[in-house]
């Protein structure tokens, strides 16, 4: 994952989530607010730079002082590509899964997913799926599952 700093960088990231909306409207509202500086706690990082599959935003690692706080700990994620999605989810470190988190991917969602490494709290998901962009919930059960962690 790369971690987008450069201003023009993120307004032409902008610029390109602007042509998804609505689905990339949690992703924008975060991209927008870090490219003018308004939110120095959280990092934009894509896959790949300037044709990326997935944006995700975050608290950076840093700021992540608790790890049981999936309230403070949002993720917001867009994805292109569904691959990218799933390959993230279960192959790099962008989501750190010994911490509780949620997961936001389309306007409307309540939370997409806490996680918590096991035996630790288990994980939660109340509402997950509704009006989340297509495969964000399932992708982020089937890694949990993958990683022996359980969704409430």
């Amino acid at each position: 994952m790369l971690t987008l700093t450069c201003p023009t960088q993120l307004r032409q990231l902008e610029e390109t989530l602007r042509r998804s909306l609505p689905l990339a409207l949690p992703v924008l509202g975060t991209v927008i607010t870090v490219a003018r500086g308004y939110l120095a706690t959280y990092e934009v990082l894509v896959d790949s730079w300037p044709h990326f599959g997935v944006v995700l935003t975050r608290l950076r690692p840093e700021e992540n002082r608790d790890p049981r706080d999936f309230y403070a700990n949002q993720v917001t994620a867009f994805y292109r590509d569904e691959g990218a999605w799933r390959a993230l989810l279960g192959g790099t470190k962008a989501v750190d899964w010994t911490r509780a988190f949620q997961i936001h991917g389309e306007p409307g969602t309540g939370w997409g997913g806490g996680l918590g490494a096991a035996p630790h709290p288990p994980a939660r998901a109340e509402g997950a799926a509704t009006g989340m962009q297509d495969g964000v919930y399932e992708a982020v059960q089937e890694a949990a599952d993958a990683k022996g962690l359980r969704l409430d």
